[in-house]
């Protein structure tokens, strides 16, 4: 190639430049292709995974840059091999713009090189993940035959976590309630034939009768009690998952008193979980402890658990990885976009940018 042709045809990127992105439209794609009860069960199957060797990976509280408005958070992790990182919001007053109150991007990358593996997007992947955790933890905490969840709080995560307790756990009924009636019309349309008896509820009181499980799930980012010690009584799994800043809380602090309290990551939840509300020595058991038999899950019948969920970046590390693997497997399934400069000698970037003029 002469100097003449190397200053007029702009470099053509190689393969290593390229990242495969998933797009909102390329994951509703993916996700009626697999279906949605195994992809919540893959993805259960696959934090669950990741939890068991929980000790391999890099763990930090997420950061955080919070506003009257909400808040903006980062959530790194790397198991050694990967590294991944979601940028998140929560922001509920949104709703009110016709905006999401929660919505997230994520990227996956290979520690070797740094170099970029997977962006996508993760607002649903999240919705996913996050019922996926739910329903996992669920699994190891709740009663044996669990049949009703109570769900409190029926916004845009309430559908998800409810076909994952029936896909994982094996729930057949749901009870709804959310103070915006109008939001338990659109949770109940939406889980219309699925399999599931839905019972709409006047309070949260009326929800948690004569349920296993109880998930509380609202947005307003403020301490509050939706679910009262006289609410809980014995036997039953609490999946608190709600609370997850600082500030905000949906347990009265003696449910707290009275229950077996789990966590993913407890310098993370002791900041933004249930238990921000308690002494600083309150205890607790991560729930990776449990997975691999190192602790004990729930020990009774009469027992109350606590799932104090407030999601935890290796959960986006499964997550991502899970999705990496569904395209790698099924050509199409993302565009590539060209977003890593690769000039063909690399400490020329700036040649490159010039050849590039014409």
């Amino acid at each position: 190639m002469t100097t003449d042709t190397l200053a007029t045809t702009p470099p053509v990127p190689s393969a290593q430049a390229f990242v495969p992105f998933v797009s909102v439209d390329a994951m509703m794609r993916l996700v009626h292709r697999i279906g949605l009860t195994p992809a919540l069960t893959q993805l259960a199957d696959r934090i669950e995974a990741d939890f068991r060797r929980w000790e391999a990976f890099d763990k930090t509280p997420r950061v955080a840059a919070h506003s009257e408005n909400g808040v903006i958070e980062l959530m790194p992790t790397s198991d050694g091999r990967h590294y991944a990182f979601k940028y998140v919001n929560g922001h509920p007053s949104n709703t009110r713009a016709g905006l999401q109150t929660v919505t997230a991007f994520g990227v996956l990358a290979r520690v070797e090189t740094g170099y970029p593996l997977l962006f996508a997007e993760m607002t649903l992947l999240t919705a996913l993940r996050t019922a996926a955790s739910s329903a996992m933890a669920a699994r190891h905490l709740a009663p044996k035959g669990a049949r009703v969840m109570a769900m409190i709080g029926n916004g845009a995560q309430a559908e998800f976590q409810a076909l994952a307790m029936q896909a994982v756990v094996g729930i057949d009924t749901v009870r709804l309630f959310d103070t915006d009636p109008a939001a338990t019309e659109k949770c109940m349309r939406n889980l219309d034939g699925r399999g599931l008896r839905i019972v709409a509820c006047a309070s949260a009181e009326e929800a948690v009768q004569g349920a296993q499980i109880i998930t509380t799930c609202t947005a307003d980012k403020r301490l509050a009690t939706v679910l009262h010690d006289n609410m809980v009584g014995a036997g039953v799994h609490i999946n608190a998952i709600g609370g997850d800043c600082p500030g905000k809380t949906e347990l009265a602090p003696a449910i707290l008193e009275r229950a077996a309290t789990f966590v993913e990551y407890p310098p993370q939840t002791r900041i933004e979980g249930e238990i921000q509300q308690m002494p600083e020595d309150y205890p607790v058991t991560e729930l990776w402890q449990v997975i691999t038999g190192q602790a004990e899950g729930r020990v009774s019948d009469d027992q109350i658990t606590l799932f104090d969920g407030v999601g935890f970046a290796i959960e986006d590390f499964s997550a991502l990885t899970w999705l990496h693997a569904q395209v790698t497997a099924e050509s199409g399934a993302a565009q590539m976009l060209d977003l890593i400069a690769d000039p063909d000698d690399p400490r020329d970037l700036f040649g490159m940018l010039m050849r590039a003029k014409a």
